[in-house]
């Protein structure tokens, strides 16, 4: 089984920054793209962004690109959401996933993420 652990929520202004992590383990949590998605109150679950472990290949959702940018760190097998120019309609909980669109097999516990006017 694939663990995810996120952490780094927080309350922050908007054009601010914040930057989550999301630590994996077990066997085979290397077979997975990494993903993040975010659930706003009363809103569906959205995509973020993805990357391949290796860093070569990643995605954003149009909301984001050109603000956040996802990174993987081997070494310590996380994965990063660095969240710039922050705006409060980016508040929302984010989750970390493992899988391929459009199965996403193992999932975080997620992190909450407020952005305040």
């Amino acid at each position: 089984q694939v663990l995810l652990v996120e952490s780094g929520g927080g309350l922050v202004q908007a054009g601010g920054s914040l930057r989550l992590s999301c630590v994996a383990s077990g066997r085979t949590f290397s077979k997975y793209a990494m993903n993040w998605f975010r659930q706003a109150p009363g809103k569906e679950r959205e995509f973020v962004a993805a990357s391949t472990w290796s860093g070569n290949t990643t995605y954003y959702a149009d909301s984001v690109r050109g603000r956040f940018t996802i990174s993987t760190n081997n070494a310590k097998n996380t994965v990063y959401l660095q969240m710039n120019s922050l705006k409060p309609e980016d508040t929302a909980v984010y989750y970390c996933a493992a899988g391929y669109y459009p199965k996403y097999d193992f999932w975080g516990q997620g992190t909450q993420v407020t952005v305040s006017s």
